[in-house]
């Protein structure tokens, strides 16, 4: 009697198609057949046109905006899956949204992160996989595997074989305290020191830097982060750099949200070059921009997940 034991298969929202395409290209496999569309008043319609009982299922689709129809689209994709009685449902999410909000920051509070991995759990993912989590602690937001990560292989190849930056001659900057553990990682990738902005933030997507702890004079600094939205914390980031003395300005981000005017803004801005993933997708950025690949780190991953291999490896 044939099985499907052991074989998967691979399906792909209406968040990243490009992306989605080189994931399958880099594993020499294809997209499985599905629709993903909209009913006239707005409500996500998915439909599987292959069968899927007894595959492992992996469904990649960025938590990107528009962030709310996006999630939509995931939750019933797993759901029409999980029905269809699929194996294993893998949710690759290169970027996950609603991470930002990991707390209770004041009284009253929502914490969306832990209930959007309600709902993923509840619709019947069996494992998660993303870039760069904002907080690595939403990790144990979930009751399911999740592999979180990291993306400073591929920025760290870039600089190292692309730019060809010298290590006595740059400098890693922290876009704030909470963003030094990730930065410390880079850093200790190319082989160069360390800075720290100190910042505020008075409300919403608004931040005054107070101090730079670290020497950056003369230096080519690096602000490396995890999420770029509106670009404004990022151009005073740099306007205080250059203040500092700083030779060169480079900001690089896992995910490139760019909401509002960011791409204008960064663009017009002291920066000399915003390097991003694609993890997020935009038809066109100006020049100023440059776009690394995911897609090999992500395959890899799923590679590695179905042949029960190591996943941290990578990150040596």
């Amino acid at each position: 009697m044939p099985t499907n034991e052991n074989q998967f298969k691979l399906f792909a929202g209406n968040s990243n198609p490009p992306l989605a395409k080189k994931i399958v290209e880099y594993m020499g496999t294809r997209l499985g057949d599905c629709e993903v569309s909209t009913f006239a008043d707005g409500e996500v319609n998915v439909k599987i046109n292959e069968t899927v009982r007894g595959f492992d299922v992996y469904i990649i689709q960025s938590i990107a905006p528009p962030v709310n129809n996006n999630i939509m689209e995931l939750l019933i994709m797993i759901d029409a899956l999980r029905r269809a009685s699929a194996a294993s449902i893998s949710a690759i999410i290169p970027y996950f949204g609603y991470a930002r909000q990991d707390r209770k920051a004041r009284g009253r509070d929502p914490i969306t992160a832990k209930l959007v991995a309600n709902l993923i759990t509840t619709a019947g993912a069996t494992r998660v996989v993303t870039i760069d989590l904002h907080a690595e602690q939403i990790q144990g937001f979930f009751d399911i595997p999740v592999d979180n990560l990291w993306s400073f292989p591929i920025f760290s190849r870039y600089f190292l074989e692309e730019m060809k930056l010298t290590q006595n001659e740059t400098v890693v900057v922290s876009p704030d305290v909470g963003g030094v553990k990730r930065a410390r990682k880079f850093a200790q990738k190319l082989g160069c020191s360390l800075a720290i902005l100190d910042k505020r933030r008075p409300k919403d997507n608004v931040a005054e830097v107070i101090n730079v702890i670290g020497e950056v004079e003369g230096s080519n600094c690096i602000i490396f982060d995890d999420i770029i939205d509106t670009g404004g914390s990022l151009v005073a980031a740099a306007e205080t750099l250059h203040n500092k003395g700083a030779k060169k300005i480079i900001a690089a981000a896992t995910h490139g949200i760019f909401s509002l005017n960011a791409v204008e803004k960064l663009q017009n801005s002291s920066i000399d070059k915003i390097i991003v993933t694609d993890t997020i997708y935009h038809k066109e950025l100006p020049d100023k921009f440059v776009e690394l690949k995911s897609s090999e780190l992500l395959g890899e991953a799923i590679v590695r997940i179905r042949k029960n291999l190591s996943v941290s490896i990578l990150f040596r």
